[in-house]
Order: C-alpha cells, then structure tokens, then sequence
C-alpha cells in the first residue's frame, strides 16, 4: 500500500479517536461497555493536552508522508488539522488547556449521567426484588 495512502488513513483514524475522545462517551448510553475503550481513550486526550505532548500518531503519519515523497509538519495533529478551521492563531498552551478542559468535562457529564441512570436502575431493581 503506498505511504500517503497509509499516512491518509492514519489522519482518518487519528480523527476518529479525537471525536471519540471528546462524545464516544455518549456511546455508553447505549452500548455500556463501551466505556472500557471511551474512558482510556478520553484520560490519554487529556493526558495528551495537559502535558503538551504530541500523540505518537503524529510522527507516524509525518514519517509515513515522508516515505511517500511529501513533507511532514511540525506541531501535532490538532494543530496541523483542527486548529486551522477552528481558531486563526497557532495553537498555544492557553488553548490546550481549554482542548483538554473541554474532554473532562464533556466526560464529567456524560459520566455523570450514566452513573445516575446505572444508580436509578439499580434501586428499582431492587425494588422489584423486595416486591414493592
């Protein structure tokens, strides 16, 4: 398989774990085991954010591009891919912050509300138990 094409395929991917990252917790709502994959993925974004650190995805697809003849880009994929459409500066420290602000507490509320939904299933279950 030629390099751009695996290096393309990788930004597909990479794009994909940032969405789910961000809502896959949403998922859980109605398959609840998702949160087995959501909830590692979601503390690794963050994680990613608040450390200023690069996801290793980001040097795989500048060195895959490479391969192919292109050029890689300096920064990490948010920088390179997201930040363009959403904000007219470079990416800076502020901002990831906010990026990584925005997983823990999109995450927080999904959370949140499934535990609350798991807590009201559990007591009617148990009201059902007891025959009242």
């Amino acid at each position: 398989m030629p390099y751009r094409l695996l290096a393309d395929l990788l930004v597909l991917l990479h794009a994909a774990f940032a969405v789910f990252t961000v809502i896959g917790g949403l998922l859980a709502f109605r398959w609840p085991r998702v949160i087995l994959l959501h909830l590692p993925a979601a503390l690794w974004g963050a994680w990613i954010e608040l450390s200023g650190g690069i996801c290793p995805l980001t040097p795989l697809e500048n060195r895959l591009r490479e391969a192919a003849g292109g050029r890689g880009y300096s920064g990490d994929f948010i920088e390179h891919y997201l930040l363009p459409a959403l904000y007219p500066d470079r990416l800076t420290r502020n901002i990831q912050f906010l990026l990584a602000g925005l997983v823990i507490v999109m995450n927080l509320v999904v959370y949140s509300a499934l535990w609350r939904r798991h807590r009201r299933a559990t007591i009617r279950g148990g009201e059902a138990r007891r025959g009242a």
